[in-house]
């Protein structure tokens, strides 16, 4: 039986932003109901023990999501979330002190990203205050991102979009050094206990319209993820936010038949050969971090 790090469950695919990182998605408006999310635990139970509220949408928009931790926690899972924090004021009541809850991601680069953005102190401020009575009350692992960095000119990109930010996070965390001088790309700088900054270039959401590769390489697709869109369709990976890749629907078929299915079979086979045989997989850019 396939075993997963990471288990997507999408439940949302509404956002209250429009970030330029991030396509809207061209599915219906949708989010996940109670029984069906309790269903979905229940069959993915032997093959996880990690879940992450993500693909495309806000979870924070989810009007249950905490009865959705709570379902999570009853049936031994651990959770985490990935957040634009917008909306964290109007839902901390629903976090805090949730048992199931073992990381939020905050998106930091969806204040620049969207066009509408105002009052970014306002913003940053919120999730500090947040976060800091987080950690203060729990074990909750904090991962702030700004996965927004220019690959031709870094430096200056960090400067002008992420130093106003930068600022706030040392002062509130009373940082004695500038961020920038332990900043290590891809990696991850420790604040505080619990508390960790990652910076990287801007993310980029494979598609069919881009230039195919050579259709060489590995992919940790079916082999340490897989993913549950809002409607129940099973995609082999976080990235495949259309369902393109679309290996059953867990509202007809069993999870464990699914992953087990032909199509799914033929792309873990072909990864396994390093030949990659989805049209997707062959068009996206994060794949070809692990090829050959």
């Amino acid at each position: 039986m396939k075993k997963f790090k990471k288990f997507y469950i999408e439940i949302t695919s509404v956002c209250n932003l429009a970030c330029t990182f991030c396509p809207q998605t061209q599915r219906q408006a949708n989010f996940i109901k109670v029984d069906a999310f309790t269903k979905i635990l229940d069959e993915i139970k032997p093959h996880t023990d990690y879940i992450y509220f993500h693909v495309k949408g806000e979870p924070l928009l989810h009007p249950k999501v905490d009865e959705l931790l709570d379902l999570s926690h009853e049936r031994g899972f651990k959770v985490n979330i990935t957040s634009n924090g917008t909306l964290i004021n109007k839902n901390k009541h629903k976090l805090l002190n949730k048992p199931a809850l073992r990381q939020i991601n905050f998106s930091l680069h969806s204040f620049d990203g969207h066009e509408g953005s105002t009052n970014k102190e306002e913003y940053i401020m919120s999730i500090l205050s947040f976060v800091k009575e987080a950690v203060a009350t729990s074990k909750l692992l904090i991962s702030f991102r700004l996965w927004n960095l220019d690959t031709d000119n870094t430096t200056n990109l960090e400067r002008n979009r992420n130093r106003e930010i930068l600022e706030m996070i040392e002062r509130e965390f009373n940082l004695d050094y500038k961020i920038e001088e332990k900043f290590v790309r891809g990696s991850g700088l420790k604040i505080a206990d619990q508390i960790y900054l990652n910076q990287d270039h801007e993310f980029k959401w494979p598609k069919l319209t881009e230039k195919e590769d050579e259709g060489k390489g590995f992919c940790h697709a079916l082999r340490n993820q897989a993913a549950i869109l809002v409607d129940g369709t099973v995609v082999p990976c976080c990235l495949d936010g259309e369902g393109v890749i679309n290996l059953g629907n867990i509202n007809q078929t069993p999870f464990s038949e699914i992953v087990e299915g032909e199509r799914a079979n033929k792309l873990f086979d072909g990864f396994s050969r390093r030949e990659v045989v989805e049209e997707l997989c062959r068009k996206c850019g994060y794949r070809q971090r692990f090829s050959m």
